[in-house]
């Protein structure tokens, strides 16, 4: 899981220690940071540490009180700037959105992927520059704090497989409810486009197939509620005392 080491010395001993994948600090666009936000940055940059500039909304959203910003914030972990392979060779939850049609869902899926603890995420889209970058500003930042790639579905199973993860599906063909579903260890979950869903090659490379139920008239959630759905069953799965003798 990512933590934080929040303050100007907590995050720069981070930073010295190599435990930082990424540092926050606030954007000042009238002038550069100065004093310790700035020889932080200047040793963050040296030590090939990712910094990320952000607005006065992101340092809120990122302290622990939002009612006071903090001047720094290290998140400690493994570095986001990873290709999809080495991604994947990590333990943990893996995302895959599968052919997704609309960049907003996107960035939202990411969002919630990663408030949900997620390792990865890994998006079959073709999508161009500009929508990459729409995708980018919906997630709110957090396709900076874990791997986001755009690659293709087959080779991501591929992977996910050679690295010992299992492979469940979230589609509505699905006949077991996410909470039958071991969601814990190492998994790739993959979710399917809007309207078509996750392709039947794919689908037949699946270890499990979970469906999210509907007893609503509306035959669908949306693709965010269903990636929040499956986030929060498994970590209610991972929160779990297993009773002893």
């Amino acid at each position: 899981m990512r933590r934080r080491a929040c303050g100007l010395q907590q995050a720069l001993a981070a930073v010295e220690a190599g435990d930082a994948g990424l540092l926050l600090l606030p954007d000042t666009p009238d002038a550069p940071l100065a004093g310790r936000q700035g020889a932080l940055e200047a040793r963050a940059r040296e030590l090939g540490v990712p910094v990320w500039r952000g607005s006065e909304g992101d340092m809120r959203r990122m302290s622990p009180d939002s009612a006071k910003p903090e001047q720094a914030i290290a998140m400690l972990g493994e570095r986001a700037d990873v290709d999809s392979a080495a991604a994947l060779a990590r333990p943990g939850a893996h995302w895959l959105l599968h052919r997704l049609s609309y960049p907003s869902n996107v960035g939202f899926a990411i969002r919630t992927a990663e408030v949900g603890g997620a390792t990865s995420v890994a998006v079959d889209a073709s999508f161009n520059h500009a929508e990459r970058s729409r995708a980018s500003h919906v997630s709110m930042g957090a396709d900076r704090l874990l791997p986001v790639n755009y690659v293709d579905s087959a080779g991501v199973m591929t992977t996910a497989r050679d690295n010992g993860h299992r492979i469940i599906a979230v589609e509505a063909a699905g006949q077991t409810p996410p909470w039958e579903v071991d969601l814990t260890g190492d998994v790739l979950l993959v979710v399917g486009a809007e309207r078509d869903g996750i392709a039947a090659n794919l689908l037949a490379r699946c270890d499990a197939v979970a469906c999210i139920p509907m007893p609503g008239f509306v035959p669908s959630y949306s693709l965010q509620a269903a990636v929040s759905a499956i986030a929060v069953e498994r970590l209610r799965q991972l929160a779990r005392v297993t009773p002893t003798d």
